[in-house]
């Protein structure tokens, strides 16, 4: 489904349609299979509900998993679908998925970096899924 592109992303094609929901998601099998391959470490228990970060157009979106979308099928709120150049939804669109430390980074910059005195103030490693 995706493939090494660079240094921070995996390369992917995948059906970009008009999702009623406030998020961006994409079929639950699917996403947890992208996350357990893509962005787990393989020690120890790990969420597979993590978001994945995804470049559509010129913007990124954290991507959750939803049972009800089709296979290989990005579903995205209207609202994302006006800022990227999607005319005639669904559309096979090229994506880029930002591997594992580039979603740290791209999530806390949008507002899911940790408070101070939080897991990554104390030294310990930051979950970017906390509060998804």
């Amino acid at each position: 489904m995706f493939e090494e592109f660079s240094s921070g992303y995996y390369f992917g094609r995948l059906y970009v349609e008009p999702f009623d929901g406030d998020r961006a998601v994409m079929q639950r099998d699917q996403h947890e299979r992208v996350n357990e391959q893509l962005y787990a470490s393989g020690e120890g228990v790990e969420r597979l509900d993590a978001p994945l970060v995804m470049k559509l157009d010129e913007r990124h979106i954290p991507v959750h998993g939803e049972p009800d979308v089709p296979r290989d099928t990005l579903a995205v709120p209207a609202t994302v679908l006006e800022d990227v150049r999607i005319r005639n939804p669904p559309a096979l669109k090229e994506v880029l998925l930002a591997k594992a430390d580039r979603a740290r980074q791209l999530l806390r910059l949008t507002g899911g970096e940790p408070a101070p005195g939080d897991a990554a103030d104390a030294g310990n490693e930051w979950d970017p899924t906390a509060g998804y």
